[in-house]
């Protein structure tokens, strides 16, 4: 029988300036800011308080294609990507069809890429 684990999801992205990528993905992701700690900006899910991000200072910058990169499933594409443009995404590639998933490749301020989706009907 499955038992829960005993801890919490936090994503942890690297990037140069976590204040200026909280005030990017807390509207964004719809989390509030939480007290900044040096190396770290925190954000977390007002809803249940335990999903969290965290943004961290490295010295290195970004290169290459992201291994792991967020999701938002959405139910208005078009809405959504102009949204995230509004607060300083930019668009990669799409809107395109990924096997009846319409999605739109963005990245970050800082280049980080994550996709906007908009799920089949029937996966919703």
């Amino acid at each position: 029988m499955p038992t829960t684990p005993p801890h919490r999801l936090v994503w942890v992205l690297d990037c140069a300036d976590p204040e200026r990528l909280a005030a990017f993905w807390a509207p964004l992701l719809g989390f509030e800011a939480l007290p900044h700690s040096a190396p770290y900006s925190g954000l977390a899910d007002p809803e249940d308080g335990s999903t969290r991000m965290l943004l961290q200072r490295v010295p290195e910058p970004k290169s290459g294609k992201n291994r792991m990169h967020l999701d938002l499933r959405v139910p208005d594409m078009a809405a959504e990507v102009d949204r995230a443009i509004g607060l300083g995404a930019r668009v990669l590639r799409g809107p395109f069809d990924d096997e009846g998933w319409a999605t739109t490749i963005l990245a970050d301020p800082e280049g980080n890429e994550f996709c906007v989706i908009v799920p089949p009907r029937d996966d919703a």
